[in-house]
């Protein structure tokens, strides 16, 4: 955890050591050494890119201590034994410089009892840093002052934490397991136990407690063998012992299926076998009274799956809770342990409401936080039902309702949430957001149930897409498509979109309210015409400019999916359309050559998923702002296409830029190998090295502030007297001789049986348009003819069987198709 950590921190660019114990032989680093070499294999990656590993300084305790003495965070990461840790906090401590803070990643072990192990000098500046497993990838960090700790060192980690490092923080209180896992892993505990009191098999379990009810995939017994079943049961115990009062502590006694697993070494995925195991292509789940495994194979009832599919909480809930089926009583009782519980704890663990949903929703990566269930699902109807089964004797537990839940049902908005604040118990009152400055850079933090949000003021608006402002002269668009696709209204609003931007605003940015970017083109409904509604009087301009904003990494496999489903042009096929297919490439290369030589600043600002059509608008504005977590790429080689949106083209103007002797053939080849082999970028510093950023874009670290910075590039080119770039009249390009070139190397592939014969079709295309087509090497050409073979190309290779046969399968299978 510590290396992961040590990561991070380099992926932000803050200069980091990383300590272990001496090596007893050879180099005293060998270790440490270790340790940052497995961060270049691990998956998924703890690294934005392999070469920052190069970046961590390797430190050990023998040699290296007074290396502290230049730092002003340290970090101590070591194993959950407290005489350890305070071992180790009596050996660095006349190390550190007076205005050093030191924090502790513990994830349950009790802060004020390991501050007292801190010198007292240095106890002001000691709390517990909580970063969740994988640190780079979870967002929440649970920041947990002790007694000592100093106001101002808490605020100033806290910014720290969420700016530079990119982290949802939560404060809280010195309690076992703190928030996240207190809530978390009670979940868990309650599934397990009713699962045996309704006779459900684990593998049931985990298809009923995951994406059907709002959470991930891994559900309960595949997340406790991700985690780790030695650490669950480190975790758990810490709740057993720690809190032997507790109304549920009989949840909190280990099942002997668990304790014989540990036992036998069968700890989860580390170890390739704990609940679940792999045999051959099949996966088996243990059978916990035989201690036997079988073929995971149970289903969900159709009518308890159908339920579970409305839409409406209220009417969901109502279902579960009145249908007889063991497997809807077995979600109801889950969810009205938990929410009983959170009611009943939310003072002790908790300083308001919003924090324990929050923790929950960013640390065990559920839709909604228990809270936020309750109150969906009606909050006064769900608090009477709770109350009759404890009454009736259904729930262990017979410790009453706090009188609060009945208070707070009888608000204007009934439930925790409201658009004043959330319920604080200990103050009886809603308690706003974090005053802290910091948050200001988040116009538009994460909304929970019950809060209001409302994007600015509509400029103009169509069935696809909404422009918008926030008071200044920046003007943002953003998508209303399923996933943001791009389809032919999009493409018609965005024509109106710039108008109206170069019209009266400074700027454009492209901003959507909530991820993905966009999957890219959807050709599907390339004919359909827009409705408009008029745009409104332009703002006026402010006297101070506003502060603004918002898993995880797709395989391969399921990018390639997305990109056949973002085109979606199976239809249009089947109707030989292609004409209407061209006319929609070539509408859509002039919305993008619109974005780059527009007379006002256009930004992107990107989050998550920038695939095909969307990648290139990203690839065609002046600026990006990416999160670090942006996956990026021009995807459709994966499915039998081309990049039409001027994606080649951009790559092969890119290419004559950069080249230096006036041959472009040194980086056209790179660029070809990038969209051939259809590369996603693993973070957003990757879209930098595959060149589908530019070195002048900003990567941000906080998705939550990435409207904030947008804004903020967008006003900083506006302001410096923005002239858009000069149209090349004169390209470079490779010509024939560089699409021999490239040919002639994936014939090696072709006859090594790497690529099939229509690989290289595709292959031979893509080298056509972006060498420049038949023409000789050096020839000058300009923009309108890459685009023009860009055009041609797509609609040639769309025409093929094989390429049709291949989004075909795509589409109903999700795998790819090698034809």
């Amino acid at each position: 955890m510590g290396a992961q950590i040590a990561a991070h921190l380099i992926n932000a660019n803050i200069e980091t050591l990383l300590f272990e114990l001496s090596a007893e032989s050879g180099n005293p680093d060998a270790n440490v050494l270790k340790a940052i070499g497995k961060l270049k294999k691990q998956e998924p990656a703890p690294l934005s890119v392999i070469g920052r590993a190069n970046f961590i300084e390797p430190a050990n305790y023998e040699q290296h201590l007074e290396k502290l003495g230049d730092c002003d965070l340290v970090i101590e990461a070591i194993a959950e034994q407290l005489e350890l840790k305070s071992e180790l906090y009596e050996k660095i401590a006349p190390y550190l410089n007076n205005q050093a803070i030191l924090v502790s990643n513990t994830s349950g072990l009790p802060i004020n009892q390991l501050a007292t192990a801190v010198p007292e000098a240095l106890r002001s500046r000691f709390c517990g840093v909580h970063f969740f497993n994988p640190p780079r990838y979870m967002y929440l960090v649970e920041l947990i002052p002790s007694e000592y700790s100093d106001q101002s060192a808490l605020d100033m980690l806290e910014s720290f934490l969420v700016t530079s490092l990119g982290k949802g923080v939560v404060r809280a209180k010195d309690t076992p397991n703190f928030l996240a896992n207190r809530v978390g892993v009670f979940s868990m505990l309650a599934a397990m136990h009713h699962a045996r009191q309704f006779g459900l098999e684990f593998d049931l379990v985990d298809k009923l407690t995951g994406t059907l009810i709002g959470r991930p995939k891994s559900a309960t017994f595949r997340t406790a063998d991700l985690v780790g079943l030695d650490v669950l049961m480190h975790v758990v115990q810490t709740m057993r012992y720690g809190l032997e009062k507790d109304p549920w502590h009989l949840y909190y006694a280990l099942p002997d299926w668990l304790q014989r697993l540990v036992d036998q070494g069968a700890l989860g995925q580390k170890s390739s076998k704990g609940i679940y195991q792999k045999q051959g292509k099949d996966i088996h789940v243990l059978h916990p009274d035989t201690d036997t495994y079988q073929l995971a194979q149970s289903e969900v009832d159709g009518e308890v799956e159908a339920l579970l599919k409305q839409k409406d909480p209220v009417a969901r809930f109502a279902a579960l809770h009145d249908h007889p089926h063991p497997q809807a009583q077995f979600l109801w009782a889950i969810h009205r342990d938990l929410f009983h519980y959170c009611a009943v704890h939310l003072e002790s663990i908790a300083h308001n409401a919003r924090d324990l949903d929050l923790a929950i929703r960013w640390g065990f990566g559920w839709q909604r936080g228990p809270f936020e269930l309750w109150q969906a699902a009606g909050w006064n109807t769900v608090t009477d039902w709770i109350e009759a089964d404890s009454a009736a004797g259904k729930a262990m537990a017979k410790t009453p309702l706090p009188a609060w839940v009945r208070a707070v049902g009888q608000g204007a908005v009934p439930g925790v949430h409201s658009p004043k604040g959330s319920y604080a118990p200990v103050t009886d009152s809603l308690q706003p957001r974090s005053q802290l400055p910091v948050y200001r850079r988040q116009p538009f933090p994460d909304r929970l149930v019950g809060e209001e949000v409302v994007y600015g003021e509509t400029i103009l608006e169509t069935d696809a897409l909404r422009m918008w402002h926030t008071g200044d002269r920046i003007a943002i668009v953003s998508f209303k498509t399923k996933k943001h696709t791009i389809d032919n209204l999009v493409l018609q609003g965005m024509q109106q979109v710039i108008a109206e931007a170069e019209r009266h605003f400074h700027a454009l940015v492209i901003w959507q309210t909530e991820p993905p970017f966009s999957l890219g083109a959807n050709l599907q409904k390339a004919t359909e015409k827009p409705k408009v509604e008029a745009p409104q009087t332009p703002p006026a301009p402010p006297s101070t400019f506003d502060q603004f904003v918002r898993k995880f990494k797709k395989s391969a496999q399921s990018t390639i999916l997305q990109a056949a489903r973002s085109l979606d042009m199976a239809d249009r096929l089947m109707a030989g359309k292609l004409a209407e297919v061209e006319m929609m490439i070539a509408h859509f290369q002039q919305i993008s050559q619109q974005l780059r030589y527009s007379i006002i600043p256009t930004v992107a600002a990107v989050d998550n998923m920038a695939l095909g059509g969307g990648c290139e608008f990203v690839m065609h504005c002046d600026r990006a702002v990416a999160t670090m977590e942006t996956y990026i790429g021009l995807v459709e080689a994966g499915v039998g296409l081309l990049p039409a949106g001027g994606g080649c083209k951009e790559f092969a103007l890119r290419a004559a830029r950069n080249a230096v002797d006036g041959d472009p053939f040194l980086y056209l080849k790179h660029y070809f190998q990038t969209v051939a082999m259809a590369q996603l970028a693993k973070s957003a510093e990757h879209a930098k090295a595959l060149y589908y950023l530019k070195p002048a874009d900003v990567i941000v670290m906080n998705r939550l502030e990435l409207l904030h910075v947008a804004k903020a590039q967008a006003l900083a080119l506006a302001e410096a007297g923005y002239r858009p770039p000069l149209r090349p009249r004169e390209i470079v390009v490779a010509g024939a001789t560089g699409a021999a070139t490239i040919k002639s190397n994936m014939v090696n592939l072709l006859e090594g049986g790497f690529i099939s014969e229509h690989d290289y079709l595709i292959g031979s295309k893509i080298a056509h348009v972006m060498c420049g087509g038949d023409i000789v090497a050096g020839s000058r050409v300009d923009e309108e003819w890459l685009l023009k073979l860009e055009r041609a190309a797509f609609i040639e290779l769309l025409a093929t069987e094989k390429t049709q046969d291949r989004i075909a399968h795509t589409l109903k299978t999700g795998k790819p198709l090698r034809n």
